[in-house]
């Protein structure tokens, strides 16, 4: 994400300065009925570098699927934390 030019900062000071019923919202309707939302979509956990040694054929496996064999790992990891975590609690 890029910071905000001097203009922008401006204008956001501006609004963050203004009370609320002052704001117009009215192309923006209020949403009444959250059924359908979907919680944790935009969420980025903080990724961190790492250096791991795996077999060469769990390695060519993975990226035999496709782009993305690191996205893979981090949910295949993700998935076997979440199982434990619940086999823990039981």
């Amino acid at each position: 994400m890029r910071k905000a030019t001097k203009k922008q900062a401006k204008e956001l000071a501006a609004l963050a300065a203004l009370r609320d019923e002052k704001i117009d919202l009215t192309d923006l309707p209020e949403v009444l009925d959250w059924s359908g939302a979907v919680v944790g979509k935009y969420y980025r956990p903080i990724k961190k570098s790492l250096t791991i040694r795996l077999d060469a054929d769990v390695l060519a496996w993975l990226k035999a699927q496709g782009t993305g064999y690191q996205t893979r790992i981090n949910q295949m990891l993700r998935a076997a934390m979440k199982s434990r975590a619940r086999r823990r609690r039981a």
